[in-house]
């Protein structure tokens, strides 16, 4: 295995602690019969481990040497790779270099462990080439990768001539892209000094714009602002701003899963993390993909400057603002910045230029071109939600007058009428024996 991993050209960049570049150096180890067989097995089982433990996080199945091979072309990041996620297959020089190297990857697919096995007497090889998973359920694992290095893999396993290798891999780049962008759907910031600046979010919700029950008007303008996006059109940073339990928040992530397929992308950034927005735009700004930067909740009180970050970067520097870059933020405050009374007065506090410091503050808000109120609903619209919601749960069985009644109550307790009062509500019915109606008042 060593000869082989040790002629990558395209793909030489695979990280020296990867279970390939690992497993090949103990192959090697193994021919030289420079360690004993009690420390090769040690170590190969040790790289099992971490095998099953990448099936787990990802759902593989079947032969997991196959599958990781899959996510090692699916992952790996190279010019070649990068143009391909671009513009797919194209001519040129490089084509000679990868196709050597997916034959290399051919041959690592087809390696036969067996003399090894036998003569350390283990089977573990054989066992990973022909494992069955314990079945679970999707969340916990990131099914949209799973699905996809499952599919390279079948596919490339088909393959035979260079060619054929080629295509294959090609037009899974042209089709999903490479690395953590092209697999994965959303991303939060590390706050690890050492460590890759973004990370996966492998659980996602799989919420939808026709979960949020009414506002109409509001969705439909978050959408045609995406679509125009997503397009490669001329779009706006928007800002969801209202009353608490509204479904800003959610309709971002529903336009996330929408999205999607047109290579929508999403990174969570919270407050104090905005010093990196910069380092954030740099990386993804020569992306195949459309990334909105999402901010949930967002609002800054008077001593805090991390908005000056924000400001920023939404008009670009010497250098622009991407066009594949985008800000959707939730907020409470349409005007994002806390005003206070000293700022609707001509009081003097010691600021000579009292303007420019609230001038200051609104031009925060005045950078999100598009800005979309959610508010409460009327009693009315939050029995229309009630009603909407329960015809999910076939078994809370009550009488509409019932169900008023009961959920009114559940309002005045709960936070007052919204959306989130609402699926909060027959959340609490669905998941007790009193469904079927026999709830007191003083239950609820």
């Amino acid at each position: 295995m060593y000869k082989l991993t040790s002629q990558l050209i395209v793909y030489e960049n695979i990280d020296e602690d990867s279970i390939l570049n690992r497993l090949s150096g103990i192959c090697r180890r193994f021919d030289e019969k420079s360690e004993t067989n009690e420390k090769l097995v040690e170590e190969i089982l040790h790289e099992i481990h971490r095998l099953l433990d990448l099936s787990t996080v990802y759902g593989f199945d079947h032969n997991l040497w196959h599958n990781y091979l899959a996510y090692l072309l699916a992952t790996t990041e190279t010019p070649f790779t990068l143009v391909s996620e671009k513009t797919g297959a194209q001519a040129g020089t490089v084509n000679v270099f990868a196709r050597h190297d997916l034959v290399i990857f051919k041959k690592l697919f087809d390696y036969d462990f067996g003399p090894m096995e036998e003569a350390l007497g283990i089977d573990c090889f054989d066992t990973i080439e022909h494992f069955q998973a314990i079945e679970k359920k999707a969340q916990i694992f990131n099914k949209s990768v799973s699905e996809k290095v499952q599919e390279l893999s079948r596919n490339f396993e088909q393959a035979g001539t260079p060619d054929e290798l080629y295509t294959v891999v090609t037009d899974f780049y042209a089709k999903y892209g490479v690395g953590m962008f092209g697999l994965n759907k959303a991303f939060r910031v590390s706050d690890e000094a050492d460590g890759p600046l973004l990370l996966p979010i492998t659980n996602t919700s799989e919420v939808t714009l026709d979960d949020i029950v009414g506002y109409e008007a509001q969705k439909a303008q978050l959408i045609a602002n995406t679509e125009a996006f997503t397009a490669g059109r001329r779009a706006n940073n928007v800002l969801l701003y209202g009353d608490a339990g509204t479904g800003k928040s959610t309709s971002i992530k529903a336009i996330l899963n929408a999205y999607y397929g047109r290579g929508l992308r999403m990174i969570e950034i919270y407050k104090h993390q905005f010093e990196q927005l910069p380092r954030i735009v740099n990386l993804v700004k020569n992306r195949n993909y459309r990334f909105i930067i999402y901010m949930d909740d967002l609002s800054f009180e008077e001593s805090e400057l991390e908005y000056k970050y924000l400001k920023a970067v939404i008009e670009g520097g010497i250098e622009p603002k991407p066009e594949n870059v985008l800000i959707y933020a939730t907020s409470n405050r349409r005007h994002l910045v806390r005003e206070t009374w000293k700022d609707k007065t001509d009081d003097d506090n010691g600021d000579i230029h009292r303007n420019d410091t609230v001038q200051e503050k609104l031009s925060l808000s005045a950078r999100f071109g598009l800005q979309i109120g959610f508010f409460r609903p009327t009693p009315q619209e939050y029995l229309t939600i009630i009603n909407t919601l329960v015809k999910k749960y076939p078994d809370i069985r009550m009488s509409e007058e019932e169900l008023r009644i009961k959920a009114n109550a559940w309002e005045m307790r709960h936070g007052g009428f919204s959306g989130r009062t609402a699926q909060q509500f027959i959340d609490y019915l669905a998941g007790t024996q009193f469904g079927g109606g026999a709830m007191d008042r003083d239950e609820i």
